[in-house]
């Protein structure tokens, strides 16, 4: 009877863990993976999406919007060091999406931004949000919700294949 509890919990514990693991999502040349955000404080206003695209096509296409019932505004933004102080702004035009390479929206880089939130986002919940791009055209993904401070999917274990934010004026 012990055995049969522990193989339950077991059994529960990998369908929950799965559960938090959001799954790739494909739109033409376009495959978009490692969907997550952070968990919020209650009070939060604002909150960052990452995800990873990559354009297996042969032509270049732009990341250009971004919706979400979870938050009043959502825009595109990037974390840029000027005049040796780390800013954050809107990416005017979009993100580039290179014919053939991999973008990774993630902290300190890259990323969605939501700015009066609706609720906080909650750890193991996930996070509905419309990408809308020049070319593929409009998409619907689902972040998965990680603990507060966490550093990439699965709980704060970094993904050492990210990527990360170019330097060519996109």
């Amino acid at each position: 009877m012990k055995l049969l509890k522990t193989l339950a919990a077991a059994a529960m514990l990998t369908i929950v863990a799965s559960a938090a693991q959001a799954e790739d999502v494909t739109l033409g040349n376009l495959t978009l993976s490692k969907t997550w955000t952070r968990a919020t404080p209650p009070k939060a206003m604002a909150g960052g999406g990452f995800v990873e695209i990559t354009n297996s096509g042969t032509e270049a296409d732009r990341l250009i919007a971004a919706s979400s019932p979870a938050a009043k505004k959502v825009e595109l933004h990037e974390m840029a060091v000027t005049d040796g102080v780390m800013v954050m702004r809107e990416k005017e035009g979009g993100i580039e999406v290179p014919a053939g390479e991999t973008v990774a929206l993630q902290p300190g880089g890259l990323h969605i931004m939501f700015m009066g939130l609706n609720a906080p986002f909650e750890e193991g919940t996930e996070v509905p949000v419309k990408l809308t791009f020049e070319k593929a055209g409009d998409v619907e993904i689902k972040l998965a919700v990680e603990k507060m401070g966490a550093k990439g999917m699965g709980h704060g274990k970094m993904n050492m294949n990210q990527g990360g934010m170019k330097k060519n004026g996109n």
